[in-house]
């Protein structure tokens, strides 16, 4: 037992700590001096030469002096023993190639040349023999430590044959939690070869992957990559399901905490990863080379969209970021947040309310900032059904409010995040995000055509719902599936277009780039996603049994809900630019002069809570807007 307890902790040791570099770099040139002192004797030895105490010393000087500077020189010793690869080995040879030649040269006035070139070659090989072993040793013997003390981790296979693949295999050998004991992937149901010295195992069919888990005790599978879980969605991750296997995934670069750390190797596959897409490419250069070195404000900071955009933009050189918000907690987690992952962002936290003109013309009268994205709004749609005053406030008077001052003070561009349901609104949360859009791109005309003095670029961005924002569906759903049900759905048939928030941002960050102004760019938003189906995939991700562990419920459409959002990016619609997933959507346009009047009637309406005139005039803005399951549809049939 005293045995295995030294062995447990030098494990334990070995498994937090890699071996001092500076312990290795002498073990190694220690190693060396004493090859070329064992193959020199031997040629003495042999070749009945002789060889002077002076020599031995002489050549046991330079050994170990040669060998100290190449190593240094090259680096040979720096990486960890239990990852060395080919650079590290063309490194060691090189240090060693150069420490048999110096010991060649010393000894060429004692010896033969003919003997002291046998001499080097064999001094060579003999010391890269004796190196590699003993690293290959440490290696065995780390390894012998780990299936020793890792018998009770959990045995996974990991899906898939590719670079991360086995990238994700290598990063796993030091878990105290997993043991992958193989790759899964698809194929004829055999054995297939080895990969980094683990067997490769295909299946065609449940019963192959069952007969796999069986043999090797598997608990289960591991996936790099999330498009190979989306892939898999209704074959392997149905089969781990129905056998009771874990489905496992890596996180993605996203979930890094505030100092770029994952505090997780894997974790369990969320509904966010199938939902998710392939990456969305965009022109990072272009972007950069447009944001560089310039001021950046960014309303409704603290939010979902707006802190992504913070952390988008921290990377991209502005010279100053302004962090605009009402919420205090939220703002100062942010705060928190780049300052451990960018200390050396120059950024600016500013309690404030679009509402307040005299706030927000501060901020630009005080940092003068060149692009603007404005984010900040109130978007819970049976919230805002309830209080359409305070929708008007923040999503028209605020809008107008910063586009204002964004002119006033001569911003370069300023960027308005606005959403689907401003598409035919049939609430009042899209109504008036449809306000803001006709307001801002009004603007924007007047000033192309001349009528109205200015050089701010105005742009809007039209998208869905975006995975895990504040108050979204998803987290609502996990909150209630780990309370034990029931997960409540308003209808059967509802549908939703979903967007990863990083992708959304990136999406809102090229369309800044491109746009020339008085566009409205919406975006591609893939499929659109049954809520009902999304329900039930969540619960069976959670490991329970839809209708019988958990029950859905439909409690019917809330307040201004429609069943069917929107499609952005219809050709009909629509018109292409040189982002594929980013089109311009074809719309009125309204004479910037002509409704002035009408947004300074509605805040006047909206501060003196008039809610039924509110809705009205909002109605007579936006022909369009028709309400649905909602007490202003009275309104629409009074029009008739």
């Amino acid at each position: 037992m005293e045995k295995k307890g030294w062995l447990q902790g030098l494990f334990d040791y070995l498994n937090k700590h890699y071996l001092n570099q500076w312990i290795i770099l002498v073990m190694e040139v220690l190693l060396m001096t004493v090859c070329s002192v064992v193959v020199c004797a031997g040629f003495v030895e042999i070749t009945r030469d002789t060889l002077t105490w002076w020599g031995l010393g002489e050549l046991c000087a330079v050994s170990a002096g040669v060998s100290l500077f190449g190593s240094l020189l090259l680096r040979s010793y720096r990486d960890p023993v239990r990852y060395a690869r080919e650079a590290t080995w063309l490194r060691m040879s090189g240090v060693i190639l150069l420490k048999s030649l110096c010991v060649g040269w010393v000894l060429g006035g004692e010896l033969t040349p003919r003997v002291v070139w046998v001499l080097v070659a064999v001094d060579f090989m003999f010391t890269v023999v004796c190196v590699a072993g003993v690293r290959l040793g440490m290696l065995v013997f780390y390894n012998f430590l780990c299936r020793l003390f890792r018998k009770e981790n959990a045995r996974v296979l990991v899906y898939g044959e590719g670079s991360k693949s086995v990238a994700l295999e290598v990063r796993l050998r030091e878990s105290t939690h997993y043991q992958v004991v193989g790759f899964l992937v698809p194929g004829n149901g055999k054995k297939r070869g080895m990969l980094s010295d683990l067997p490769v195992y295909t299946f065609k069919d449940e019963d192959d992957m069952v007969r796999v888990v069986n043999e090797k005790g598997v608990s289960g599978v591991l996936f790099a990559k999330d498009k190979d879980a989306r892939g898999e969605e209704r074959r392997l991750l149905e089969y781990c399901k129905r056998n009771k296997v874990r489905c496992l995934i890596a996180p993605t670069i996203n979930e890094a905490d505030g100092n770029g750390v994952f505090h997780q190797f894997v974790r369990p596959i969320r509904i966010e990863d199938l939902l998710g897409r392939d990456e969305i490419v965009v022109d990072t250069g272009k972007i950069q080379a447009e944001f560089q070195n310039k001021v950046v404000l960014v309303t409704g900071a603290a939010g979902s969209i707006g802190s992504e955009l913070c952390r988008q933009l921290a990377g991209m050189g502005v010279r100053k970021l302004i962090l605009f918000d009402s919420a205090e907690t939220p703002l100062h987690n942010i705060r928190l947040e780049l300052e451990g992952r960018f200390p050396e962002l120059d950024f600016v936290p500013v309690i404030g309310d679009v509402r307040v003109r005299q706030r927000v013309r501060w901020v630009f009268e005080t940092y003068r900032p060149s692009i603007v994205f404005h984010a900040a709004a109130y978007k819970h749609v049976p919230l805002m059904e309830e209080n359409p005053c305070e929708a008007i406030l923040v999503n028209v008077t605020g809008s107008k409010q910063v586009a204002d001052t964004a002119l006033e003070f001569e911003a370069e561009k300023m960027v308005m995040i606005s959403t689907d349901k401003a598409v035919n609104p049939t609430n009042v949360m899209g109504a008036s995000k449809r306000l803001a859009e006709i307001y801002v791109q009004s603007m924007g005309c007047a000033i192309q055509e001349g009528r109205l003095p200015g050089r701010t670029k105005f742009i809007t961005t039209r998208f869905g719902n975006v995975l895990g924002s504040n108050g979204s569906v998803i987290p609502r759903f996990k909150e209630q599936i780990e309370n034990g049900g029931p997960v409540t759905v308003t209808h059967p048939d509802i549908i939703r277009f979903f967007m990863t928030i990083p992708e959304a941002c990136r999406l809102v960050l090229e369309a800044a780039t491109i746009g020339e102004g008085n566009e409205i760019l919406v975006f591609d938003m893939g499929q659109a996603v049954k809520i009902a189906d999304l329900a039930r995939r969540m619960i069976e991700l959670a490991g329970f049994v839809p209708g019988t562990d958990i029950k859905i419920e439909y409690t019917g459409l809330r307040p201004g809900e429609k069943l069917y959002e929107e499609v952005l990016s219809d050709k009909e619609n629509t018109l292409p630019t040189e982002n594929p997933k980013i089109k311009v959507a074809r719309v009125r346009h309204y004479d910037y002069t002509a409704i002035k009047d009408e947004y300074d009637h509605f805040e006047r309406l909206a501060r003196e809570v008039k809610i039924v005139e509110s809705v009205t005039l909002m109605k007579k803005m936006v022909p369009e807007f028709k309400s649905r399951n909602s007490r202003f549809e009275e309104l629409d049939k009074s029009e008739k």
